[in-house]
C-alpha cells in the first residue's frame, strides 16, 4: 500500500491520532493510559485495567464458536490439505521466494477476503472491542490473513528458516521501533479458529515486562535490539494466554510477543489475523486501494508479506464478499462523517454489490 503524507484524524473524543503509514499512530496519550471517554461496550472494567497494566486483553466468544469452525474448515480447504490425513500437510513443493518458504512454514493461508474472513470483521462485538481499547469510533479493520499451523516437522520446521541474532525473532519481538523517543500506537488482533493446546504452540507474550518496561529499559545499554527484547525469563516469564474457538486476543504493539512452535503429534493451531485502527479517510489513494482490494480480490500491499496464493490466487475462487452498513464503514467503502469519503465511493458501491449479486 502506498505510503501516505501524514495525516491527522480526530476521534470522537477530540483525541489526534497520527499516522503516516496506518499501522502504526502517534497519540497525545498512549493507550496504556487513556482516560476513557466513551464508555464500554464489551470489556469490563477489569479487562480494560488488565489491557492497561499488561497489554493484552481477551474477548470470550467475539465470533460465535461454530463460525470459527467455518472459517478453520475453509482454511485446510483453501490451501487443499486433508485434516484427517497428516501426510498432506507436508508435501514438497517448490517456492517463488525464501519469504514465500518462511510463509510456509510459519502456517499463513493467503486467504484476504473470503466471506466468511469479512463476516468476522464486521462482526459488532470485535469492533467494539477495538471501541473500547482505542477509545474511538471511527475505525478501519485491516485486510490480513489466516493461520493453520500443524506440527513444526519436515516441510515446515523452523529450523528450515536460518537463526538471526538480532532483529525479527518469531519467538518474541515486539511491533514497534520500541527505542524511538516518542513511541508508536498500535494494536493487533488474532481470532481464534480452534481452542488452544499446550503443545499446539500460537500466541505468547511477555506482560510482566509491558508493565515494567519503562524501568527495564533504563538498564539497557544504548545500542540495545529495538524490536527482540533480550530478557531474563525467570524474572519476566512468557505466558501462552488459553483462548477458545471464537475468542478474540487483541494486543499493544509495545507487548513483546510472538509464536511458539507447534511441537505436538497431530495438533493445529489456527487463527484469523485481525485488528482496527483509526481511520484515515482523508488518505484518498490509501483508501481507494482498499476498496479495490476488496472489490476485485486482489493481495492487499500494506504489508510486503502478503504475497497472495502460489497455487491458485482467491480473486479465482470466489466472488467479491457482501459488507453490512458497519463492514462498508471499517473497509473505508462509506465514510464514518455519513457520506461517501470521496466521489468515488458511489461507483466502488455499486460496482461492489454487483461482484458480490453475482458471486
Amino acid at each position: 500500500m502506498p505510503t501516505p503524507d501524514p495525516y491527522l484524524h480526530r476521534a470522537p473524543t477530540a483525541r489526534p491520532y497520527f499516522s503516516a503509514d496506518t499501522e502504526a499512530y502517534l497519540a497525545q496519550t498512549p493507550l496504556r493510559e487513556i482516560e476513557k471517554a466513551l464508555p464500554l461496550r464489551v470489556l469490563s472494567e477489569e479487562d480494560y485495567a488488565f489491557w492497561q497494566t499488561y497489554g493484552y486483553v481477551v474477548v470470550k466468544e467475539a465470533i460465535p464458536a461454530e463460525a470459527a469452525k467455518q472459517l478453520l474448515d475453509f482454511a485446510w480447504d483453501f490451501q487443499g490439505l486433508d485434516p484427517t490425513k497428516p501426510e498432506t500437510w507436508y508435501e514438497e513443493q517448490s517456492f517463488r521466494s525464501e519469504l514465500d518458504q518462511e510463509l510456509h512454514v510459519y502456517g499463513f493461508v493467503e486467504a484476504y477476503h473470503h466471506q466468511l474472513i469479512w463476516d468476522s470483521r464486521q462482526a459488532q462485538r470485535v469492533y467494539d472491542a477495538f471501541v473500547d481499547v482505542w477509545d474511538c469510533e471511527e475505525l478501519w479493520v485491516t485486510l490480513d490473513r489466516l493461520n493453520l499451523n500443524p506440527p513444526n516437522v519436515r516441510t515446515r520446521d523452523r529450523a528450515l528458516i536460518a537463526p538471526t541474532d538480532k532483529g525479527f525473532d518469531i519467538e518474541l519481538h515486539w511491533d514497534v521501533d520500541t527505542t524511538l523517543g516518542v513511541l508508536p500506537q498500535r494494536v493487533q488482533g488474532i481470532i481464534a479458529l480452534n481452542d488452544t493446546q499446550a503443545d499446539h504452540g500460537g500466541f505468547q507474550c511477555n506482560p510482566e515486562l509491558f508493565r515494567r518496561f519503562e524501568e527495564w529499559k533504563l538498564a539497557q545499554p544504548a545500542d540495545r535490539d529495538p524490536i527482540r527484547p533480550d530478557v531474563d525469563r525467570s524474572e519476566f516469564p512468557v505466558v501462552r494466554p488459553e483462548l477458545k474457538a471464537g475468542d478474540l486476543l487483541i494486543w499493544n504493539g509495545l507487548l513483546a510477543h510472538g509464536v511458539a512452535r507447534n511441537t505436538s503429534e497431530r495438533g493445529v493451531r489456527s487463527v484469523q489475523y485481525l485488528s482496527m485502527m483509526p481511520a484515515l479517510e482523508e488518505a484518498e489513494e490509501l483508501r481507494r486501494s482498499r476498496v479495490e482490494s476488496w472489490r476485485d480480490l486482489s493481495t492487499p500491499t500494506w504489508n510486503r508479506t502478503l504475497v497472495g496464493d502460489a497455487k491458485r490466487h482467491e480473486s479465482l475462487r470466489y466472488g467479491t464478499a457482501e459488507l453490512n452498513g458497519l463492514g462498508e464503514k471499517l473497509l473505508g467503502l462509506r465514510s464514518w462523517h455519513g457520506i461517501a469519503a470521496q466521489a468515488s465511493n458511489s461507483e466502488a458501491s455499486s460496482e461492489g454489490r454487483s461482484c458480490a449479486a453475482s458471486a
